[in-house]
């Protein structure tokens, strides 16, 4: 698998569906997989079970990569009751127009499987209104959906097991791509369950490597992420027609250089957008640029630019430069889209007419350094 969401989210190195199937005097089931899968998964179970056998199907999220394989489960457990939260209820309905039997669940509300209880903590908005997390008690497994995952395929089920670069890598790129605007509740949440002082054992998500060697190591590095405390560095995204505005980007990362600001720059016609998202979630700066086109922007500049909008970034500052041979529109539209974004616009935009001479390649590195002047103030 390499794109996630459609095709709105690149997934370079693959991912799995994590449902958790759990055996005491009660069977239960938590969550399922995407459809395509739905055979799959009910060949796993038939290893262990009998599915007609499920007494319990949790849904912690309506969303189909989690609950495609419900019409599956539901046909072969006609006896299992389906706990879904409030809002939960409303989304799966709406998802697959059966008349299961629902049980909604509210924060606190417990389940008892015989030996163990499985306990709900609603979650909205981590990320969508009705997902939840469910705790199972005297294993201390925290299956928190998509809260604390990653889009990694690996040959290992642990954290303890594979490569950490790769492992904190995805989990930063799904937090930047998926959970950046929800930030402020991530925050809340975080404390809210700290303050349950549940012992975790596991923290199993929906998707990727299961953490259990210092489980809550995850947690505390979403505090850090959620915070949004940026790095000293800067970004810089670009498309060009004839070269002239990729000149200019690189004469903008010789102003940064020259101050020892570190940058990375993307050639968005042909870098992956979540890749590039990513780097701008760590950066204290991005620094757009685009020739002008139909009195507009170049169409791979528009996509990011909205992202920047959506994702709601925060602590960011930000510039505009680009190439034009006519009306020249591109430099002020991208420092509306950086306004609109709540992106502090801390330098007077570039505008360079037909291929930029040397001075417009000058201006370009002086508006570099005003950007590393402003990145090592707010810093200081």
């Amino acid at each position: 698998m390499r794109h996630f969401h459609g095709h709105e989210l690149s997934t370079h190195r693959g991912s799995s569906y994590n449902a958790y199937l759990i055996v005491d005097e009660k069977i239960a089931l938590v969550d399922t997989v995407w459809g395509p899968f739905a055979d799959e998964m009910m060949a796993n179970i038939r290893e262990i079970v009998d599915p007609a056998q499920i007494d319990i199907v949790v849904a912690n999220h309506a969303e189909v990569d989690h609950s495609g394989g419900l019409p599956a489960v539901m046909r072969e457990a006609p006896n299992a009751t389906l706990i879904v939260s409030r809002r939960g209820q409303d989304s799966i309905e709406g998802h697959y127009h059966q008349p299961w039997p629902f049980q909604a669940v509210r924060t606190g509300d417990k389940v008892s499987l015989g030996s163990r209880e499985l306990v709900f903590v609603e979650a909205p908005m981590l990320h969508w209104p009705d997902s939840m997390f469910a705790y199972l008690t005297g294993s201390g497994i925290l299956m928190s959906n998509d809260a604390f995952g990653q889009h990694y395929a690996a040959a290992f089920r642990f954290n303890d097991q594979v490569d950490q670069g790769e492992l904190y890598h995805e989990a930063l790129k799904y937090y930047a791509n998926i959970l950046t605007p929800f930030s402020d509740r991530v925050l809340k949440k975080i404390d809210e369950l700290l303050a349950l002082k549940l012992p975790v054992s596991m923290i199993a998500p929906s998707h990727g490597i299961i953490w259990r060697d210092h489980p809550l190591q995850i947690v505390h590095t979403y505090q850090e992420w959620a915070a949004q405390t940026p790095e000293r560095s800067a970004v810089i995204l670009y498309d060009t027609m004839w070269q002239g505005t990729r000149r200019m980007a690189e004469a903008i990362g010789e102003g940064l250089l020259s101050e020892e600001v570190p940058f990375k720059i993307y050639h968005m016609a042909i870098s992956d957008r979540n890749d590039a998202l990513t780097e701008v979630f760590r950066a204290n700066a991005v620094i757009v640029g685009s020739p002008t086109l139909n009195n507009g922007l170049l169409p791979t500049i528009t996509p990011i630019l909205e992202d920047l909008r959506g994702l709601k970034f925060k602590n960011k500052i930000g510039a505009a430069f680009g190439s034009y041979g006519w009306s020249g529109e591109s430099v002020k539209l991208i420092e509306g889209h950086l306004q609109d974004s709540a992106i502090t616009v801390v330098a007077e935009g570039v505008r360079a007419k037909w291929q930029p001479k040397e001075e417009d390649l000058e201006a370009c590195r002086r508006l570099g350094r005003e950007v590393a002047a402003a990145i090592k103030g707010a810093a200081s």
